[in-house]
């Protein structure tokens, strides 16, 4: 989206809610949640995908596992393949990616009052993709595809790690693809979000390979930090 076409959508959603008289919405709150998984019922929220659809050899699964402290915590984890299966009605020649993709949301949720995107991790060395999805405007018209935004997330191996990545980081993808044109994000029209991991890319000095994974997730929030 072009700054003036954010610029005029911000000004407009701000006068309706000054008509409405919401004066909370007029001020945000500096951090707004996003996810949070604390409780079995977060699972619902979200669904897994590999190349296992098309023929690859990779699993994952996402559970909430209660902790004798009664403490809970997402536990994205799986194993890497880059086999295939012989004879697969999909025409690929390497496996290789996991992925947890949120459900759409009930509409969309509104960042525009913020920059940032937080999230509170505990990883196992590897380079994860962090995906936001946002209202169709990119794609050309009867295209069904969300719109992709992506970057790239090192999470060191063991330790709670909080990673803040400014929204002005993330690319515009096409089916993993990065879009060779300047566009900006339409953040009030955020649809979903998503982690994946693939055996191989990444970032330099990152774990990669196929064998298994894991990545620990507490909380996902947007913050204004300017």
């Amino acid at each position: 989206m072009s700054r003036l076409r954010r610029m005029f959508q911000a000004s407009m959603d701000a006068t309706k809610r000054a008509i409405s008289g919401s004066f909370d919405d007029l001020m945000p709150p500096p951090e707004r949640y996003i996810f949070n998984f604390n409780s079995k019922k977060e699972l619902t929220k979200w669904h897994l995908y590999s190349d296992s659809e098309f023929g690859g050899l990779s699993s994952a699964s996402l559970q909430i596992p209660e902790s004798e402290s009664g403490t809970t915590t997402g536990i994205f984890s799986g194993n890497l393949s880059l086999e295939v299966t012989q004879g697969a009605k999909w025409n690929i020649s390497r496996g290789g990616f996991c992925g947890m993709r949120s459900k759409k949301f009930d509409g969309f949720i509104d960042l525009d009052s913020y920059d940032t995107i937080a999230m509170k991790l505990k990883g196992d060395g590897r380079c994860y993709i962090s995906t936001i999805y946002t209202e169709n405007w990119v794609n050309s018209p009867g295209q069904m595809e969300d719109n992709s935004w992506q970057s790239f997330i090192y999470v060191p191996k063991d330790n709670w790690y909080i990673a803040k990545i400014p929204l002005a980081r993330y690319l515009p993808t096409w089916r993993g693809n990065v879009i060779d044109a300047e566009i900006e994000m339409n953040p009030s029209r955020v649809l979903g979000m998503s982690f994946s991991v693939n055996a191989e890319g990444g970032v330099p000095g990152a774990r990669s390979g196929p064998g298994d994974f894991r990545l620990e997730l507490d909380w996902i929030k947007a913050m204004r930090t300017q």
